[in-house]
């Protein structure tokens, strides 16, 4: 169940589990017996969510005021702070060749093949 919030005039601002029925309808101040009209405080606490949910709802309403973009160069800055660190002289990071020999067999005509690899993979 929800829970709101109420303005008393003579008490105060009044907090109060309700039904999401009933949630507009003025309740007794429980101090003076007055009638309280809903108030609206801050947004209705839903202690019916799980984590996850609740986070979503979050990330959702964070982005709608302001939204990440997505730039090239910060995804070049995200791409470089997960990389794996390789020793120098790494084929496959630093783009030198190394002690690295590839099963590259090139033909006559300038093509490359694999006869050690699988035929149907494609070649990078």
């Amino acid at each position: 169940m929800p829970v709101y919030d109420y303005l008393c005039k003579s008490c105060g601002p009044i907090t109060a589990q309700r039904p999401m029925s009933a949630h507009a309808d003025p309740i007794e101040c429980p101090a003076c017996r007055q009638e309280a009209p809903r108030a609206l405080l801050q947004a209705p606490h839903m202690s019916g969510l799980s984590p996850s949910d609740r986070s979503a709802h979050q990330r959702n309403e964070q982005s709608r005021h302001a939204p990440a973009f997505s730039t090239k160069a910060g995804r070049e800055e995200k791409a470089k702070e997960t990389r794996k660190r390789h020793p120098a002289g790494c084929s496959c990071c630093s783009g030198g060749k190394g002690n690295f020999r590839s099963s590259a067999v090139y033909r006559a005509d300038g093509s490359k093949t694999f006869p050690s690899k699988r035929p149907w993979m494609i070649s990078h």
